[in-house]
């Protein structure tokens, strides 16, 4: 009788335990759904500003890279500062286009707009290297693409920082606006690089 007692109690108090643990592991679940939930909703949440931002620099910086791609192709008779800035330049901004390219997919907006097409000066608020621009780049000797790609590639910045400073005043996803504030910071910095070694040609 004494031990049928004992093994009840027993038996009593591990349901009591498991209930009581069960209980925790549930609240604890709870909590940390509700906190990705926030953290989606406020990676989610943009303005306008938020989705122009993106997209147009998102293309920017596609074609930044296909200018650097263009001065690489032509092989080691490029000045090896040239070069190497092109390949900096490369891989900054190939990251930020996968994560831009992210950011519209969340917000369920197109990665481009129909007034993009062509990617000129005229296309869009931030400028673009024209299409005669890029030719010359393209059909530029080694000998002349390092200087002309400084120059572009200087406008092309130029451009850059005052498209990414009207996202830090005027956006209000906060990731897209710390994006925009770390390109203004590192462009800069390339700009008065990249003219320094025009200087010193």
């Amino acid at each position: 009788m004494h031990t049928t007692t004992t093994r009840a109690l027993a038996a009593a108090a591990a349901l009591t335990v498991g209930l009581t643990l069960a209980g925790c592991s549930t609240s604890n679940t709870d909590s940390s759904a509700d906190k990705t939930s926030a953290s989606t909703s406020a990676a989610l949440k943009h303005n306008d500003q938020d989705v122009t931002f993106t997209q147009e620099m998102r293309a920017h910086h596609q074609q930044a890279i296909e200018m650097s791609d263009m001065l690489l192709d032509k092989g080691s008779d490029v000045a090896p500062d040239v070069t190497s800035l092109a390949k900096q330049i490369k891989a900054e901004q190939a990251p930020e286009i996968r994560t831009m390219t992210g950011w519209l997919k969340a917000w369920g907006e197109p990665t481009t707009t129909s007034s993009m097409s062509g990617m000129d000066h005229s296309s869009m608020s931030g400028g673009m290297m024209s299409g005669g621009e890029m030719d010359a780049l393209e059909k530029a000797s080694a000998a002349d693409a390092g200087k002309l790609y400084l120059e572009q590639m200087i406008e092309h910045h130029t451009s850059a920082v005052d498209m990414a400073t009207t996202e830090a005043d005027e956006g209000t996803n906060t990731d897209a606006v710390a994006l925009a504030k770390s390109i203004v910071s590192s462009q800069t910095k390339q700009i008065t690089q990249m003219k320094d070694m025009l200087a010193s040609r």
